[in-house]
């Protein structure tokens, strides 16, 4: 069957949303291969490998959860296997979602103080610092930031978090969200004290939705003794005490875990810092593209642009989602939607994942073209530009 509806056109679709990202061929092979006994001494063997590899892409020498869910499962056990009902979490507006890990804690009888933002940078560590040293009486638990802001392309410093918990001397919890960004931009859960990260397996990881992620610290692990929030499926006791032999509380998603454990050889074969550096360069490639045609990049501090995508606004009185079902339409590609208050304002490149040069000047073309066709107001040579840093920094 037809698994997409498309009109015949020649060539691939290109799938250039910041996820889920096109799913490299090593992964689907590796998926390819026959279900096995996921209580047999096999698995056994092979899910306490896979667990240990994994701990590599989070630079963490700690414990990595993984759970049969999207992102949004890892948001909820993050939440619940640390805190209290009534506890007050210090959450920052960087975008849509972390409004929406906002409005879970919210559901969930927790307390979230939401730091204003504009959705255009990323999380304040001078606020962030602020609002701990007011709180006198230690009753913010956690602090949650979203590392980069897919709706916005914007990136938080998790280093300088960090720096600012301590500096405030404050005993509360680090949480950060590394779904579009975990094995795309540097991220080091050890180093920078995190003490929960929340990842999913459809963007860097370059596996299809399906997997979600906690990189769990000893001080977390040590607050989820006393947490008394609900659990059941995302309990880390559980999982932890069952993964010790390679096995999972209940049925794991097993040919994805395969296809995990092609993907973090493919990262490790290729080095993580090589695999940033890339990222890094496909970015600044696309946003000299969008600089050329006279556009506005969404995110406004430099500190703050995405390696994992770039979110374009469209000029005052022209619509970005025309702009994408005209690109859909003409060249067959795929670009992702403005959400929340960014509907219709934005589109967005994704450029994270299995890409390449290649890649991207096909998708910048299309772009491009795109704009052209639609009639929004550009200047040509966007292509150029991007192919000229590319050709100028390999």
């Amino acid at each position: 069957m037809a698994y997409v509806e498309t009109k015949p056109t020649a060539g691939r679709h290109f799938l250039q949303i910041p996820g889920p990202t096109n799913v490299p061929d090593r992964v689907l092979r590796a998926m390819d291969n026959p279900t096995m006994d996921h209580r047999g001494p096999e698995f056994g063997r092979f899910g306490k490998a896979l667990l240990e590899k994994a701990r590599t892409v989070f630079r963490t020498a700690s414990h990595v959860v993984i759970y049969p869910a999207s992102g949004t499962g890892a948001w909820e056990a993050a939440l619940a296997n640390t805190l209290s009902p009534g506890d007050r979490v210090l959450m920052c507006e960087t975008g849509w979602f972390a409004t929406l890990w906002r409005e879970m804690a919210e559901r969930l009888t927790l307390r979230p103080e939401f730091l204003a933002g504009d959705w255009r940078r990323g999380a304040d560590p001078a606020q962030i610092e602020t609002r701990l040293r007011e709180d006198k009486e230690r009753a913010i638990k956690a602090v949650c930031v979203v590392h980069n802001e897919t709706s916005t392309g914007a990136t938080s410093r998790i280093d300088e978090v960090r720096k600012a918990i301590d500096a405030a001397g404050h005993p509360a919890l680090l949480l950060v969200d590394t779904i579009s960004s975990l094995g795309s931009i540097d991220y080091r859960h050890d180093e920078w004290g995190v003490d929960v990260t929340v990842a999913g397996s459809q963007k860097g990881l370059m596996l299809p939705p399906g997997l979600s992620f906690n990189a769990v610290s000893a001080k977390a692990l040590k607050a989820s003794e006393d947490a008394k929030l609900p659990r059941s499926f995302w309990d880390w006791r559980a999982m932890l005490a069952a993964n010790e032999t390679g096995y999972f509380p209940y049925t794991p998603a097993t040919n994805l875990l395969y296809g995990l454990d092609a993907a973090v050889d493919m990262l490790a074969e290729a080095g993580l810092d090589n695999v940033f550096a890339r990222h890094d360069r496909h970015a600044e490639a696309t946003r000299r593209a969008v600089r050329a045609w006279g556009l506005e990049i969404q995110c406004e501090e430099p500190r703050h642009y995405s390696s994992s995508l770039t979110a374009v606004r469209v000029p005052e009185g022209h619509s970005a989602d025309a702009l994408r079902a005209t690109i859909l339409e003409r060249h067959n590609m795929s670009l992702g939607n403005g959400l929340g208050p960014l509907k219709d304002r934005v589109f967005r490149i994704g450029h994270l994942g299995d890409f390449g040069d290649l890649q991207l000047v096909g998708t910048l073309g299309g772009v491009e073209m795109g704009l052209r066709a639609a009639g929004v107001p550009h200047k040509p040579g966007g292509v150029q530009a991007a192919m000229e840093y590319l050709a100028g920094n390999a």
